[in-house]
């Protein structure tokens, strides 16, 4: 069997990086592509890391470039799709990059016949529920006040962003919805705190982090997912001791089983 052919995009990003170093490592199985706006890695990619895409598997592109957009995704099997402004620098970039970008995305898969994209969400589409119990108990480190069972989040509870990076992501979840009806299989990741050094931030931050290995992990699981699989979306989160996000669809609808734990690394 041909290997896939998959373009990672945001692949001078921390969590594209890592994707496109795991997927390039299995030249068996894929033939890998990047894109991003230039060749400079992102300051949080491990520093270890060296951008080394070949020229002819490197699509230097802007987002809002609807052509160049449209050139990068022909011939792909899948695109996971992490290009994003990550910081909410204001309006007019979240509106480029994670609003009309995210459009010129999905409409150029759908029209190149891509089979299957795997956008880039965030956590903190739900930041939310942090606001009510027993979630704001384990936010705050009240342990004792967090019943010894309780409901997890899960992607089927109504989005709770508060900002508006977090709000363009909710955009990215619902053209998913859209385009997955129109035949292009839409497999949405909510990343939880991927960090350069591979340990929470800090100990009030074990619950939300996720390790490279787990996340690159669920972008792979997505890639290899049922082809008649046609949306969903996935918390991309390790199995931390005081998680209270959902991962059991994920292991049940394509096979995620997060390895690390945030605790064990602080």
């Amino acid at each position: 069997m041909a290997p896939l052919k998959i373009l990672v995009t945001g692949a001078c990003g921390l969590i594209g990086h890592c994707a496109y170093l795991h997927l390039r490592d299995q030249p068996a199985k894929y033939e890998v592509y990047g894109l991003d706006l230039s060749r400079q890695l992102s300051d949080r990619v491990p520093r270890s890391h060296t951008f080394d895409i070949p020229d002819e598997r490197f699509h230097e592109v802007n987002l809002t470039d609807t052509q160049g957009v449209r050139r990068a995704v022909e011939g792909m099997d899948v695109v996971v799709h992490m290009a994003a402004d990550p910081a909410g620098r204001g309006w007019e970039s979240l509106h480029d990059n994670n609003v009309v970008g995210a459009y010129n995305m999905f409409e150029a898969c759908k029209e190149a016949g891509v089979k299957r994209i795997v956008p880039a969400s965030t956590i903190q589409v739900i930041t939310g529920y942090q606001e009510r119990e027993p979630y704001k108990a384990i936010v705050e480190q009240r342990y004792e006040d967090v019943p010894e069972t309780f409901q997890m989040v899960t992607a089927q509870m109504p989005a709770e962003p508060r900002n508006l990076y977090a709000s363009s992501k909710v955009w990215t979840e619902s053209l998913a919805r859209t385009y997955s009806r129109q035949g292009l299989s839409s497999l949405v990741i909510r990343p939880g705190w991927v960090m350069e050094e591979e340990q929470p931030l800090r100990p009030s931050a074990a619950y939300v982090w996720c390790s490279q290995n787990d996340i690159v992990q669920l972008i792979e699981c997505c890639i290899n997912a049922p082809a008649d699989l046609m949306f969903g979306i996935f918390f991309g989160m390790s199995d931390n001791r005081w998680r209270w996000v959902d991962v059991e669809q994920a292991r049940e609808l394509v096979g995620y089983v997060p390895r690390d734990r945030g605790e064990d690394r602080l």
